[in-house]
């Protein structure tokens, strides 16, 4: 009979045994999915889409359809239209927003929104730029200047233009907010397509298919339009979609390592946080380093980047809530030594 008894007993107990093992099984794999979000992360904070090189997948490639259409005149035409219509709406944007662009909490012409869903955030930056609109097209349809533009953000520690399938790319590597050897950073390969060039709009994309950890569709878009005053009107875009693992990881890094880390949008009084505010900041980062880039053209061109980065950090500053993790000096020289860097293509 005591037999009788202890073996359920038994029995109990190996399964409790086989449910700890089990738990602790999941507690690990959560754990390794966080480590790896929060290096997914560090790129997200800086507005920079997250792929794995070459990692184009079975999903079509937008720019190659948008390259066959050009030899079919319907499509030519349709094109031409939704182009019509995406200068329009900017138009129609501009004129909605020239009360918040005058007045607001940022001391610049420049209005910010973002949304988050179950299986996407994206952040949008409406802003005038100084720049006429001729040098603002000119320049952000050449894929180099980019990069002269993406290795301001502090996570940023490589950014080369090279051919991805064919066609024109960047490869970026991003880490730590400290110095790295370029081997223990993440390298990401972008798709750059100029789908509008014209004197009255210019669109530009940085597409990434898929990301690590069920990531997808990152884009990065600009599009800009000329104001009567000799001035610009930019429209910059954010997104990235993600699954269920990555959100869960995601959300583990916002509450841990990212905790207290806010947006800029006020919800009943109260920043936005969580990944929300992450894509606002890195958003921002993005735009800051735009007009950081624009604002030294005419300085000379040794003088150039130094000015940049003076600006960009300068301006960083004035949102202590957002920003200010790390000392001026120390990312001075961090971002000559890795533009040193930057200088050498990435097969060399």
């Amino acid at each position: 009979m005591i037999l009788k008894l202890l073996n359920p007993i038994g029995q109990a107990t190996a399964l409790c045994q086989a449910s700890g093992q089990m738990l602790e099984r999941l507690r690990q794999i959560i754990w390794l999915s966080v480590v790896a979000l929060m290096a997914l992360m560090l790129l997200g904070e800086t507005a920079l889409a997250q792929i794995a090189p070459g990692s184009q997948g079975n999903t079509p490639d937008p720019i190659a359809s948008t390259q066959s259409d050009q030899s079919n005149p319907s499509e030519q035409k349709k094109s031409a239209n939704s182009l019509s219509d995406k200068n329009a709406a900017l138009l129609e944007k501009y004129a909605q927003l020239s009360g918040s662009l005058a007045n607001n909490a940022y001391g610049r012409p420049l209005y910010l929104e973002s949304l988050e869903t179950a299986s996407m955030v994206n952040g949008d930056v409406y802003a005038v730029l100084n720049s006429p609109y001729a040098t603002v097209s000119n320049k952000f349809k050449n894929e180099h200047n980019w990069c002269e533009v993406m290795i301001l953000p502090i996570n940023t520690k490589y950014c080369h233009e090279i051919l991805v399938g064919g066609r024109p790319g960047l490869r970026v590597h991003i880490g730590k907010k400290t110095e790295q050897a370029l081997a223990d950073t993440f390298g990401l390969d972008f798709n750059f397509n100029v789908s509008a060039a014209s004197p009255k709009f210019v669109a530009v994309q940085l597409n990434a298919i898929k990301g690590p950890l069920g990531t997808h569709h990152y884009k990065i878009e600009l599009s800009a339009l000329p104001l009567p005053d000799g001035k610009t009107f930019m429209h910059l875009h954010y997104e990235y979609s993600y699954g269920f693992t990555s959100r869960l990881a995601m959300q583990a890094y916002l509450a841990t390592v990212g905790n207290g880390k806010v947006g800029f949008t006020r919800v009943n009084g109260t920043y936005v946080d969580g990944m929300r505010g992450a894509v606002e900041r890195n958003t921002m980062r993005y735009y800051l380093a735009i007009d950081a880039y624009l604002a030294n053209m005419a300085s000379p061109a040794a003088q150039q980047f130094d000015g940049r980065l003076e600006y960009w950090f300068s301006a960083t500053q004035k949102y202590p809530a957002q920003f200010g993790d790390i000392e001026k000096s120390a990312y001075l020289a961090m971002k000559k030594n890795e533009y040193q860097r930057q200088q050498t293509s990435p097969d060399s």
